[in-house]
């Protein structure tokens, strides 16, 4: 009798129990299980965009998907991320170059960069999206009042890291008078 107890609260409690550990995860790695409301960032856009639409100047039928130097418009930007496995064409898009593009191809508009950024750096999406990790202004109990930074307003997109800096010299201990 007490075998066949041990049978049933096997297969009622514990079986059912380890299956529901084994589901996949649709989740990108370092992304939390749980979801945070998607932010309104309709009132930012990406900073220092004076040449925007890009579509004023960049036309499909002509481009060059090519990776090259860049040697007209934007020479000044150069590439130091990943910049051995990417470029441009990587995060911009070929056909809308008013757009970025996802790893799966689908179009996001500049406003909507922290979606590329999170593809590769889930763990920082992650923490931007619950507050800690990023900029955010206003109230934090009003979604309303809430103003979000996008990844690139602190980050440069082309070269993210933060630059190295010398520390400061050690401050001296006050001398101790009687």
């Amino acid at each position: 009798m007490r075998h066949t107890a041990c049978l049933l609260v096997l297969v009622f409690f514990l079986l059912p129990a380890c299956r529901e550990g084994r589901h996949e995860s649709s989740h990108f790695p370092g992304e939390v299980p749980y979801s945070f409301p998607e932010p309104d960032l309709s009132h930012i856009g990406p900073p220092e965009m004076e040449m925007f639409p890009c579509s004023d100047c960049h036309d499909p039928e002509t481009a060059d998907p090519e990776r090259r130097q860049l040697e007209m418009a934007h020479e000044d930007i150069v590439l130091e991320h990943d910049e051995e496995h990417r470029w441009c064409l990587d995060c911009h898009d070929l056909e809308n170059r008013d757009m970025l593009h996802l790893a799966s191809g689908e179009l996001i508009p500049f406003e909507k960069s922290y979606r590329l950024c999170g593809q590769c750096h889930g763990d920082k999406y992650r923490d931007w999206k619950a507050g800690v990790h990023g900029r955010r202004t206003g109230h934090w109990d009003d979604p309303e009042q809430q103003q979000y930074l996008l990844c690139a307003n602190c980050h440069s997109p082309h070269s993210p890291a933060f630059k190295p800096i010398q520390p400061k010299p050690v401050p001296h201990a006050p001398e101790v008078t009687k």
